[in-house]
């Protein structure tokens, strides 16, 4: 399951963004330090083909792909070297898989802000800057452990040496390390190592109690590469408080099409290049995520390892063509199933019937 971890500084918002998301019990107040402990909430991604697939296939059961979002307590300036349970909090981002960033872009003389005046670029170059140290700090003492190794063997551990020393130039730069040019191999030796700042990032402005929307577009110019969504967390959490048809009432007098909260789900999964496919077995209709580029016999192996170890072919439909047709028997009547092999990639939106022995 992807997790998310929620960051920022201390009453930016990032409470109120957990609780609404996950209709959860987070204490919110207007003190820096509400949140001691991390909350921890498991999400489903809405996915408008699963509805429809749902609805023309009317299964006992549906279930959709999740995200687990974790609502870490804010970080400080010096949280590197341990301030604010800073020790505490790096190591609760070290277990996520990607990052919500969220960035204070209003005024408000009722929730107390750890600095005088609300500058997002200031803020977010705060919490960037403590990751990358807290990186160069455990990249050093990792390349410290491996040098007797590099002088010993050195075309053995070439390619790990000059990997190292990419990632220390650019965080002594002070260049986030998602920044380069990662490859998947990459990202797992980031991840394996416990470098945080090669974990891809979502900004949320929220612009909560009226705030100003042009402070979000800040947030564009100081990272061009990464996502930036503009959300009114005190808006969401209300609108998650309503039944469904006063939501839908109330988003109408907004003008909102769906709840912003639908879009940060969906952003959030999509950080990590997944992509979902469907399968229907035993009455049962789910949802799975997997990276993009994932061969037919691995994605079997999601659902169970001995699907893909006795994988022998798959039948493949589009979810959007069944939607339309209506039944699995009549798309198959129409001869748009396709039996693909172990090394079809599996697509966003395939409905898939694995065949296997065992």
């Amino acid at each position: 399951m992807l997790s998310v971890g929620i960051v920022g500084l201390p009453n930016v918002g990032k409470s109120t963004l957990f609780n609404a998301l996950c209709a959860g019990g987070a204490e919110v107040s207007n003190y820096p330090f509400t949140t001691i402990d991390s909350n921890l909430g498991v999400v489903a991604v809405p996915d408008r083909r699963l509805d429809g697939l749902s609805k023309v296939l009317n299964p006992p059961k549906t279930t959709p792909c999740t995200v687990r979002f974790i609502d870490i307590a804010g970080l400080v300036k010096g949280a590197s070297r341990g301030e604010g349970l800073g020790n505490q909090f790096l190591g609760e981002i070290r277990q996520v898989d990607a990052i919500v960033h969220v960035v204070r872009c209003f005024e408000s003389t009722e929730v107390a802000h750890v600095f005088a005046d609300v500058d997002p670029t200031r803020d977010v170059e705060i919490i960037e800057t403590e990751l990358m140290l807290a990186d160069l700090e455990v990249l050093n003492r990792a390349m410290e452990k491996r040098k007797r190794d590099w002088q010993t063997h050195p075309a053995e551990h070439a390619s790990e040496k000059r990997r190292m020393e990419v990632w220390k130039d650019s965080l002594e730069r002070g260049k986030p390390l998602r920044t380069l040019n990662l490859d998947d191999y990459d990202h797992s030796e980031l991840k394996q190592a416990g470098l945080l700042t090669g974990k891809p990032v979502l900004y949320v402005a929220n612009i909560a109690a009226g705030g100003d929307i042009e402070r979000a577009e800040l947030l564009r110019q100081y990272d061009p590469s990464a996502q930036v969504l503009v959300l009114d967390t005190e808006l969401e959490f209300e609108l998650n408080e309503l039944d469904a048809d006063e939501r839908e009432e109330f988003m109408a007098e907004l003008g909102v099409a769906e709840p912003g909260l639908h879009r940060l789900i969906r952003a959030s999964f999509d950080l990590l290049g997944l992509v979902a496919f469907y399968t229907v077995a035993k009455s049962k209709l789910q949802a799975w995520e997997t990276p993009h580029g994932t061969a037919a016999s691995v994605a079997a192996g999601k659902i169970h390892s001995d699907m893909e170890q006795g994988f022998i072919r798959a039948k493949v439909a589009s979810a959007e063509e069944l939607i339309e047709v209506g039944s699995l028997l009549e798309i198959q009547r129409l001869g748009h199933v396709r039996v693909v092999g172990r090394d079809h990639e599996i697509a966003d939106g395939d409905v898939v019937e694995f065949l296997f022995s065992g």
